[in-house]
């Protein structure tokens, strides 16, 4: 078995729908295997893609763990060579997996790869190339709309959308790893619920000297927000997730830009739960 494909679901049954029907329209000419957990949906109709999906391995968690654990636990079922972490509200777009696989082949260093995301309108997700977060690029993302267009910045605006290039940081919304390597490096960090371990991996890998690749040359439809509830919750586990990758990695290590983080993350969570405050009394 040459790939492991590998969805987290929670509640987003139709998207989930559409993802494996892309990846049966164009996932050829190499052998693979697609497992979905579910993190125990409310919505139990995405028991009715069994039916649909009779090839596709499904696994039912017994409670809602998180991104990270429901991965690691499918990843240990998984039988490829290597594993691709999908989303279930994105879709494949072209007959480019093989072609993938293979480039990943041909890098022995290889960490892990990503591809250029575009939402639902056609539009660019920066999210697609990042660099790790430090103080400088943190304080641009949170506080500034400035973005120099050749920059070399939080998100890679130096290397062009359509481009292949090494990066430091993709998005696991579509991770392309091998296996072996993964379950080496422990997989994600299960103390994040959701958001951060994609970063936290990447960082990971380049720690161990393995390099991280975006391949822009193939693009991935990415209903972006549509699965995504943006309450207080969602909130405290995004901006959580970040004081989580700065405490191991910046607390001991480098204190006074640890410092400067955690105030910079504290005061954006603040604005943004007051400004969903106020849309609540102005929807009420």
């Amino acid at each position: 078995m040459k790939l492991s494909i590998i969805i987290v679901n929670y509640n987003v049954t139709e998207l989930l729908r559409n993802c494996l029907s892309s990846i049966i329209n164009f996932v050829q000419d190499l052998p693979y295997e697609v497992i979905v957990i579910d993190n125990q949906s409310p919505d139990s109709s995405w028991k009715d893609l069994m039916i649909e999906f009779p090839k596709v391995q499904f696994i039912s968690s017994e409670l809602n763990y998180g991104f990270a654990i429901a991965n690691n636990k499918a990843v240990k079922h998984a039988k490829g060579e290597y594993v691709l972490l999908l989303n279930p509200d994105t879709e494949l777009e072209g007959f480019y997996m093989k072609e993938i696989v293979e480039f990943a082949d041909q890098h022995q260093d290889l960490g892990c790869l990503g591809i250029r995301m575009h939402d639902a309108a056609g539009k660019f997700l920066p999210e697609s190339k990042r660099s790790v977060p430090d103080m400088f690029n943190s304080f641009e993302k949170l506080f500034t709309n400035f973005k120099k267009k050749k920059s070399k910045s939080y998100y890679r605006n130096d290397i062009n959308e359509f481009e292949i290039a090494e990066v430091e940081v993709i998005t696991g919304a579509f991770l392309l790893i091998k296996r072996a390597l993964y379950l080496e490096i422990g997989g994600l960090d299960e103390k994040y619920f959701m958001y951060g371990e994609d970063i936290d991996l990447c960082f990971t890998l380049l720690r161990k000297k393995h390099k991280n690749w975006y391949y822009g040359k193939s693009s991935l439809l990415h209903h972006k927000g549509e699965s995504t509830v943006r309450d207080a919750q969602y909130l405290e586990r995004f901006y959580g997730a970040m004081q989580i990758f700065i405490d191991k990695y910046y607390k001991n290590q480098k204190p006074v830009q640890h410092r400067f983080l955690s105030a910079g993350l504290k005061l954006r969570h603040r604005m943004e739960v007051r400004k969903l405050n106020q849309k609540k009394e102005i929807l009420n």
